[in-house]
Parts: structure tokens; C-alpha cells; sequence
């Protein structure tokens, strides 16, 4: 990297960069981090995964002194290039961040002013940890934006970060933290929600900066991220580190039984169909007793059990045709500009089998959901479900058969009202709307939470007091209360902790075999993908660029960007 004149101005010390030892932090008399002891050397790359909870965030932050509010920090060692981190007023604890620790936050939105250009928010780092004119500022944090893989350095620099992508408000992130040359760089969970391609961009450049001599802390819950660049890993759970050793070590040889958990719990490489939740799964909680309720259709069905039979999955089975996609084309008019966010796109959902919808952010997927879902009109092309004309077709004449195609959505506590308990949510859903005798609904809820594996007593409680994982257990009740024969699953998993998300793909699959739905699910996550699909698209810039069984895109690609994908993820 390029010397910079830091306003920390320090000599390098002898030792670690970050030396932590018997670190405790406490919030209203309870420890959230308990005993923890690290170092991070110049030149190396050690990481921290556990899951939400674990620790491992509140723990890198205290070593900027952000621990949070009300919190309690001790330890009998917190030296950052050989400063006592414990004894720095509030102004040289200012000058650390940024001269010295380039800190590294997982939501780019939130952590870059909405107001400021993202070339702004650069330079202002720049002006207070270094003694760079203004020329020379400007040329620097141009010359950042093209090293952290930014296009039209000059375009991006004056833009908003409300105006660039996911991956790119990241990349410039980035770009602000290293600024100013920091001896150590917290990365604290980087690459959560970003495409593939994204991800292994963002890696790789924390692994230049490893390499060019720089300590970095990398905070994850993805254990499949820090295989390529950790040297070393900590696994942390209940504020405590479990296990430490090599990538290979902790991954390949776990000795304690949350790394098992953990380890066994990553879908990459695992056959379809195979569950990833660790051990049996718990026993569902007593189901109410059989209650004849109404369904939509005018037919009766027991509260205590699936109306449809079991079968074997979709292995080597051809399906009946539920959806049938033919040359749909969506195009956006944004000023003077076109953005074409679907383009001649076919395919066909069949019961019982998934077909996976994989391609970086913008490339059309979402929009191809909601023309699935008649939420969108297409500008041609056409989508049938059960073989009779679905989209464009005037909502009126598809309302009485809009039950059949259900939705999954990223953010399940944004698609519930937050007035509403999860029995009001799941009443609105079964009803659709109307009042029905409240005894059978009520036996219908208690019965759609026991089929998602939750304690039918959570229908008295609002979503925001749900954990993430069983909000979205929520949503999926909520999906499977009209009796859906499809259903579209968007990001279901993308924002959970490894074990919670194989909690939830492994739902996903028993649901399917149990009631023979037909799923499309839209993901950045080729490892889930891969685990999920019995078919596979890729999508780029709003067309379909390779197709076929899973296996087969996957082993064989052929277009450029689904070989790149391939590529990306770290089975």
C-alpha cells in the first residue's frame, strides 16, 4: 500500500498488532464476553465465527472502545499497536479509529452517511488521519475506489451510497477503512447478504491486505468465508472461544461439539435431501386434538396432519407442470434510461421439485418473482398455472386461485404487520381476510405452528418479539395457510445463523416431500442452492444464461458468468 502520513504517528512495536487477554465484557451485571484471549500479528488474518449472540461482535468492537452503551469492559490486556486501549481518553481513542484500526461494519447503508457522496466520506478520513492536501486526497481516494474494485472511480466518488448496490456500497466502505493506512483492519461481518461473486471480491481484497502486512480481525457467522483467508480461528459461543486452530483444524478435525454443530450445519457439499440441523430434531410440541375446519376450497381437512401424502422427494421423478414460464420480458423506464430486468425468460416449476434461482444483485431475479407472482405485469411472455393463463391476466379473474402460489420472503418481520400476534398474521392468512368461526381458526393456527415446529402458545405473541428464526417459521405458516401448491422462496435464509438456517432449509425440504409443492427459490447462496435444487438457472443482466439439472450447471458450466459463480463458492 501506498505510505500514507497517519495522524497516529506511531513507532511499530514489538509483538502483535491486537494482543487481548481475560477480556470480560458486561452489560447490567451479566457477561457477554467472558475470559477471551487473542492476538493478531502483522501479516495475519484470524477470525471469529460464531453465531448471534455468541460474542464475537461486542468483542471486536471493544477494542475500539465501542463496546456499547452501559457496557463494562476489563481485561488484563487490551494493547492495539502497543497502545492500552483501557487508558485512552475519548479523543485518542477518536485518533485509533481510522488512523490506526480501520473498522469494517456489515451493513454499508447504515454505516455511510446517506447525505454524503461516498468520495466525501473518504476524504473526510483522509483529512483527519493524515497530512494529505486536498490534491492530493482527491487523487488517493480515487486511487482506493479502483483498488477495492469500484468501475468509473470518478462517477462513484460523487455518488450517494442510496445510489450504488449492495456490493459496491461495501466495496467503498472498504475504501474508507483502509484510508488511511490502518496497522489493523476489524472486519465485522463484511459479507453478509452479497452475491457470490461479491463475496469472494471482498475476501480476496481482505487477503491482499493481509498479505501486504496489515493484522486483520474478520468477525463471521459464515464458517465457509474464512476458509480462504483466516490463518488462524476462533469459535465462539455464550461469550466463551470453544475451540482455536488452523482453518483445517477447527473445520476438518472440530473437537467440540458447537464447532460439530456449526461445521455440520453448512449446506455446500451436501446431497440434496440430506438434513443439516444437528441430531434429531426436537419433538413438535402435542398437537391439538383433530378439528374438522373449513378449507378455501370448500373441502374439510384434519387440523392434526398435512392433506396431502407423503412421497419418497423428487429424486429422479418428473413432476406434474404447475407453473410454466414462456419468454417473459420486463423493462423499466428510470429517467431517460431503460433497464431491461427481465429478458426472454422460460421455465418450468413442477410439484415436488425446486428450481434454484442463483445471479448477483440486479440481475433480474426479484422482478422474475413477481411476475411469477402477478405482482408485476410482463411486457411480453406469458406465465400459466396448472396449465390455464395466469400473467397478464386482470387480478379479478386470478383472485380466486391466487391461494395456489404462496411467497417467502428475506425479511419476514417487514412483511408482518407489527400491531398484529402471530395468530392474527396466520387468521388474516386462512381467512383471507373474512371472519370465520373463531374455534376452527384458532385450531388451524395451533396446528400451522405445529407443523412449522413452533409452540402453538407463540400465537399470542408479535413478531418482534420472535427470534429471527422463528419469524421465519412464521412466514412459512403463513405461506402454507392458503394451501398453496407453489411456493416462491426469496432469500428465506440469507439473514439467519448457520444452524438456524439449517433449521429452516430442513423444514423447507420436509414440507415439500410432505405436500408435494413446487418451490422457487431465489438465492446469492450457490451452497444453499446446491443443496436445495434438483434444477438450476443462473441469471445475468435480466436473461436466463444457463439451465438445467443442478448437478449439471453446477459440474459443467458453460457460460462465462456461471463458471465464475462456480468459481466463487468454497465447497
Amino acid at each position: 500500500m501506498s505510505a500514507v502520513a497517519s495522524g497516529g504517528g506511531l513507532p511499530t512495536p514489538d509483538g502483535p498488532v491486537l494482543d487481548v487477554r481475560d477480556l470480560v465484557v458486561s452489560f447490567a451485571g451479566r457477561r457477554v464476553v467472558d475470559g477471551v484471549s487473542l492476538r493478531v500479528a502483522a501479516g495475519e488474518c484470524v477470525a471469529i465465527v460464531g453465531e448471534s449472540g455468541s460474542g464475537k461482535s461486542v468483542t471486536a468492537r471493544s477494542v475500539v472502545g465501542l463496546a456499547g452503551e452501559g457496557a463494562r469492559v476489563s481485561a488484563s490486556t487490551l494493547r492495539v499497536a502497543g497502545q492500552d486501549v483501557l487508558s485512552l481518553s475519548g479523543r485518542r481513542l477518536r485518533r485509533l479509529r481510522g488512523g490506526v484500526v480501520g473498522l469494517i461494519a456489515q451493513d454499508a447503508l447504515v454505516s455511510l452517511d446517506p447525505l454524503r457522496p461516498v468520495g466525501r466520506e473518504i476524504g473526510d478520513t483522509l483529512a483527519l488521519h493524515t497530512d494529505l492536501a486536498a490534491a492530493a486526497r482527491r487523487a488517493r481516494t480515487l486511487a482506493l475506489l479502483e483498488r477495492v474494485g469500484l468501475p468509473d472511480a470518478e462517477l462513484r466518488a460523487g455518488q450517494r451510497p442510496g445510489q450504488l448496490s449492495g456490493g459496491q456500497r461495501q466495496r467503498a466502505l472498504i475504501a474508507s477503512g483502509i484510508a488511511a493506512d490502518p496497522r489493523l483492519v476489524i472486519a465485522d461481518e463484511p459479507t453478509t447478504a452479497l452475491d457470490q461473486p461479491v463475496q469472494a471480491g471482498v475476501l480476496r481484497l481482505l487477503g491482499q491486505l493481509r498479505d501486504e502486512g496489515t493484522a486483520v480481525l474478520l468477525i463471521s457467522h459464515d464458517l465457509s468465508a474464512v476458509l480462504g483467508v483466516a490463518d488462524r480461528v476462533l469459535v465462539m459461543t455464550d461469550g466463551v472461544v470453544v475451540e482455536e486452530g488452523t482453518p483445517a483444524e477447527v473445520f476438518e478435525r472440530p473437537r467440540h461439539p458447537y464447532t460439530r454443530t456449526l461445521v455440520e450445519a453448512v449446506p455446500a457439499g451436501r446431497a440434496r435431501g440430506e438434513s443439516l440441523a444437528a441430531g434429531p430434531p426436537a419433538a413438535p410440541p402435542a398437537a391439538p386434538p383433530a378439528v374438522d375446519v373449513e378449507r378455501r376450497d370448500g373441502r374439510a381437512k384434519s387440523a392434526d396432519g398435512p392433506s396431502n401424502p407423503t412421497f419418497d422427494g423428487p429424486a429422479g421423478r418428473e413432476g406434474e407442470v404447475l407453473v410454466e414460464a414462456r419468454g417473459l420480458s420486463r423493462v423499466f423506464h428510470v429517467g431517460r434510461r431503460e433497464i431491461v430486468a427481465a429478458d426472454d425468460v422460460s421455465f418450468t416449476l413442477r410439484a415436488g421439485r425446486t428450481l434454484g434461482l442463483v445471479g448477483e444483485s440486479g440481475s433480474g431475479k426479484s422482478t422474475t418473482a413477481r411476475l411469477l407472482l402477478g405482482l408485476e405485469h410482463p411486457d411480453a411472455g406469458e406465465v400459466t398455472l396448472l396449465g390455464e393463463p395466469w400473467n397478464p391476466l386482470p387480478e379479478a379473474r386470478r383472485r380466486p386461485r391466487r391461494h395456489l402460489i404462496g411467497a417467502v420472503f428475506q425479511d419476514a418481520l417487514s412483511s408482518f404487520d407489527p400491531r398484529w400476534t402471530v395468530g392474527a398474521v396466520l387468521a388474516d392468512a386462512i381467512t383471507r381476510g373474512r371472519s370465520l368461526r373463531s374455534g376452527p381458526v384458532r385450531a388451524e393456527i395451533a396446528a400451522l405452528l405445529d407443523t412449522v415446529g413452533l409452540d402453538p402458545a407463540l400465537a399470542a405473541r408479535r413478531p418482534l418479539h420472535l427470534s429471527g428464526g422463528q419469524r421465519q417459521r412464521v412466514s412459512v405458516a403463513r405461506a402454507l395457510a392458503a394451501e398453496p401448491r407453489v411456493l416462491v422462496l426469496d432469500e428465506p435464509v440469507s439473514a439467519l445463523d448457520v444452524s438456524v438456517q439449517a433449521q429452516v432449509l430442513d423444514l423447507l425440504d420436509r414440507l415439500q416431500r410432505e405436500r408435494d409443492l413446487a418451490y422457487l427459490l431465489i438465492t446469492h447462496d450457490l451452497g444453499v442452492a446446491l443443496h436445495m435444487s434438483d434444477d438450476l438457472a443462473v441469471m445475468q443482466e435480466g436473461r436466463i444464461v444457463e439451465q438445467g439439472p443442478a448437478s449439471s450447471v453446477f459440474d459443467d458450466a458453460e457460460h462465462p458468468y456461471a463458471r465464475q459463480l462456480r468459481d466463487a463458492v468454497r465447497l
